[in-house]
C-alpha cells in the first residue's frame, strides 16, 4: 500500500453520517448551508486564473477538476454542471455509492473514486484544478497531504483549500454552537486542536510547494441565517487560493 496521511478515525467519523449527504436538514446541514458562499468562491478563482466567463454555457469546460474528499458530491455536481471533467475521491467508502447514486440521478457523469490523495499522486494522475475542502482539518499529516495536492496539480494548476481557523471564537462556533448547541454535527465531529491558523495554512502551502495567492473568510451571520464572504474576517471559516508554480522552461 502507498503511504497514506488518511486517520482512520476521522474516516470512520463520516462513513457513519454517509447516508444523509442530500438531506439539507440532516448531519451535513451546515455545509448545505455553506455551499453557495463556497462556490462563489471556487468559481470565481477558477474563472479568473483560467480566464473562463462565468455566463457562458460550460466555462469550465476542457479543464479536469479533482475533489479531494467530496463526500456524497454537493460540490462535484456543480463543478460538472459548469462542463468540467470533475474525479470525486473520498477515503470514506460509504460516501462513493451515495455520491454515485445521486450523480445518475442528476444525469451527470462524475468519476468517483474511493482513493486517496496519496495514491493519485502516485499513479501520475494530474489536474488544472484540486478543490480540498474542509479536509486538511481531518487528515494525519497536514504537510504530507498538501504535498500530495500539490503533486497532482499540474504546474499552473490551481489549488483550492478552505477549513476552520484555531481561536477561541472558532471553538464557540464551529464546536459548542454547531455540535453541542444547534447539533448540526454529531459531538466530536471536530477536534480543535486540528484546526489551523491562516498563517500556518499558508506556510504549510508553501513548504508544499504551492504559492499562495489569496485567502478570504466565510462568515456567517445567524440574523440573516445565511453565509458570506468577507476579506477581512477569517476568524472561523475560512478558503484559500494557491497555485503551483510554473516549471522553468
Amino acid at each position: 500500500m502507498s503511504r497514506t496521511t488518511i486517520d482512520p478515525d476521522e474516516v470512520a467519523k463520516f462513513e457513519a453520517m454517509a447516508e444523509e449527504w442530500w438531506d439539507p436538514e440532516g448531519k451535513f446541514k451546515p455545509l448545505h448551508m455553506l455551499n453557495p458562499c463556497r462556490l462563489d468562491y471556487i468559481t470565481a478563482q477558477i474563472a479568473a486564473q483560467y480566464g473562463r466567463d462565468l455566463g457562458s454555457e460550460a466555462p469550465f469546460e476542457g479543464l479536469r477538476l479533482l475533489d479531494i474528499g467530496c463526500g456524497g458530491g454537493l460540490l462535484a455536481e456543480p463543478m460538472a454542471r459548469l462542463g468540467a471533467t470533475v474525479v470525486g475521491a473520498d477515503a470514506a467508502e460509504r460516501n462513493i455509492p451515495v455520491a454515485r447514486t445521486h450523480a445518475e440521478w442528476s444525469g451527470l457523469e462524475i468519476d468517483y473514486r474511493h482513493t486517496t490523495a496519496e495514491a493519485m499522486a502516485a499513479a501520475g494522475e494530474r489536474f488544472d484544478v484540486v478543490l480540498n475542502m474542509e479536509v486538511v482539518e481531518h487528515v494525519a499529516d497536514p504537510l504530507d497531504y498538501l504535498t500530495a495536492c500539490h503533486d497532482l496539480l499540474k504546474p499552473g494548476g490551481l489549488h483550492i483549500c478552505s477549513t476552520l481557523n484555531r481561536n477561541p471564537k472558532s471553538f464557540m462556533m464551529g464546536i459548542v454552537g454547531a455540535e453541542w448547541v444547534m447539533r448540526w454535527l454529531p459531538k466530536g465531529t471536530h477536534d480543535w486542536k486540528k484546526f489551523i491558523t491562516p498563517d500556518e495554512l499558508y506556510d504549510l502551502l508553501r513548504r508544499a510547494g504551492m504559492t499562495p495567492v489569496d485567502r478570504t473568510g466565510m462568515v456567517f451571520n445567524p440574523l440573516g441565517w445565511s453565509w458570506s464572504l468577507s476579506k477581512r474576517d477569517l476568524s472561523v471559516n475560512y478558503v484559500t487560493a494557491s497555485v503551483r508554480p510554473e516549471e522553468p522552461a
